[in-house]
This record gives structure tokens, C-alpha cells and sequence, in this order.
């Protein structure tokens, strides 16, 4: 089954919405939080959708999972040029399209993009305590990068060197 994945438009922010949602209820239910309703509703996100910060992986046309994508994140890489780098955060794949194939897509496809605008490196961060979720940015091919205490989360961050763009 081919995956696609298409920039995210503000008629897509109930979409993004939910599956941000639907992710964030499933992981609370197995007592890992992870985002509060709050920075996942639509009133939180609508803005970065209105920006083209989150795209959208369909699979056979229905939405499976989505991603942000940024060039700036100052809050959790303050210490590292902004210029060299992409960043994605709120990776979430819905639960009937779980296994590996849609996140593997979503972070495939934001490396072929950074490549395409000249970026060193794709970042991101997750909660250090998340294992598995390591696991899985460590199995895609991301390096653990440092630690880092922002606000009350610690967070273990990654980078993926991205291979120069054959012209």
C-alpha cells in the first residue's frame, strides 16, 4: 500500500487535531502522557496548520498520521545553529495504522525534505524515559545527540545526518 503525504491546509486542522488526539488519549490510557488535550486541540494547533508547519500521511487516501515540521526551535535546540537544521515534533500515527510503516514514512519523507532545503541535520526530542520510542528514532537511523531539562520534562534528543543532495 503506497503512503503519500501532503502539507497539512486550515480545512486539514480537525484532521491533525484528531490524530494528534487519538494518539495522545492512547498513550494516557497506558499511563504514559504524553500531550494534554490542550496542546493538541484545535484551538493549539490551528495557527501552525495556517503556517504549513504539519503535514498529513494518507494511506489509501484516509489520514494514518501526521508530523510538524519546522525550521526554528529555539525552545528545545537553543544551543545549536538554527540554520544547519530541521526540527519535527508531534509525530503521531493513528492506532489502526500502527506498526512501524506510517511513522517510517512521515520521518522518511522529512529527511528527503530537509535534504531538499540544504539542512546537515533532522532533529527531534522525546521524553527520556520513553524507551521504546527511542528505540524506534534509533532503529529509523537518529543518533542520541544529549539530554536536556526543559521545563519539567527531560528530554533525550536526536539527530539524523542527512546525506549531501546528489545534483
Amino acid at each position: 500500500m503506497y503512503i503519500s503525504i501532503r502539507q497539512a491546509t486550515i480545512q486539514d486542522t480537525v484532521i491533525v487535531s484528531d490524530v494528534l488526539l487519538e494518539a495522545a488519549l492512547w498513550l494516557q490510557e497506558r499511563g504514559i502522557p504524553l500531550w494534554g488535550d490542550s496542546e493538541v486541540s484545535l484551538e493549539s494547533i490551528s495557527e501552525d496548520v495556517a503556517n504549513g508547519l504539519f503535514f498529513i500521511a494518507e494511506w489509501a487516501g484516509e489520514p494514518a498520521g501526521t508530523i510538524k515540521f519546522q525550521l526554528e526551535d529555539l525552545l528545545f535546540w537553543p544551543d545549536i545553529s538554527q540554520e544547519e537544521s530541521a526540527f519535527v515534533h508531534r509525530l503521531a500515527v493513528r492506532r489502526r495504522y500502527s506498526g512501524g510503516k506510517v511513522s517510517s514514512a512521515l520521518l522518511t519523507w522529512a529527511v528527503e525534505y530537509a535534504q531538499t532545503l540544504g539542512k546537515l541535520y533532522l532533529r527531534l526530542d522525546c521524553e527520556a524515559s520513553r524507551s521504546p520510542l527511542k528505540a524506534i528514532y534509533e532503529n529509523f537511523g537518529f543518533r542520541h545527540h544529549s539530554d536536556r531539562q526543559v521545563g519539567a520534562y527531560f528530554l533525550s534528543r536526536y539527530e539524523y545526518k542527512i546525506p549531501p543532495q546528489i545534483t
